[in-house]
């Protein structure tokens, strides 16, 4: 006989399942990178990172498990703001992709330049306005780019850490 599944059960498991996920999607982005040749631009760099937070938030809470009720809904918002970041970034670098060629922005200096001259919020506003290495597309699957992929697993991770923290109740 079986015991019936408690809301902190539920909530472990689908919070693993979207660690999982961003484990599985920061593994094919360094798969491509090593293996594939494409080297990371800088909102791509940023996008990992905001991977690795949602993974991170994922992870934690899992393993936790909180039996109140406001401690699943504070991982489900804590998730979702990690995913709200990934999206803005995943976002903007879509946008420079699109942009006409005569308005994409020049290339810049490298990260790893800009992280040991400038401050930390400079580098992220520089990151931000973007760069042309940024709107350059070197990868498509099913005609999407990977930062069009990478806004649609936001938006899905997002959703589903709401549906995790809600539904687990």
């Amino acid at each position: 006989m079986t015991t019936p599944a408690t809301p902190a059960s539920r909530f472990r498991r689908r919070f693993l399942l979207g660690f999982l996920a961003c484990a599985g999607l920061i593994g094919y982005a360094l798969y491509t990178q090593f293996y594939g040749g494409l080297l990371p631009c800088p909102l791509c760099i940023f996008q990992r990172v905001a991977f690795a937070a949602l993974g991170l938030v994922f992870l934690i809470g899992g393993v936790h498990a909180p039996l109140a009720r406001a401690g699943r809904r504070t991982y489900g918002g804590l998730a979702f703001l990690a995913a709200l970041v990934g999206m803005a970034v995943a976002g903007n670098h879509v946008r420079l992709q699109h942009l006409p060629p005569d308005q994409v922005p020049a290339c810049g200096p490298g990260l790893d330049y800009m992280l040991e001259a400038m401050p930390l919020t400079g580098v992220i506003r520089k990151v931000m306005t973007g760069s042309g290495e940024c709107a350059e597309v070197d990868w498509s699957f099913l005609g999407l780019a990977m930062p069009a992929w990478s806004l649609i697993w936001f938006v899905l991770l997002g959703a589903w850490a709401l549906y995790a923290a809600a539904r687990s109740d």
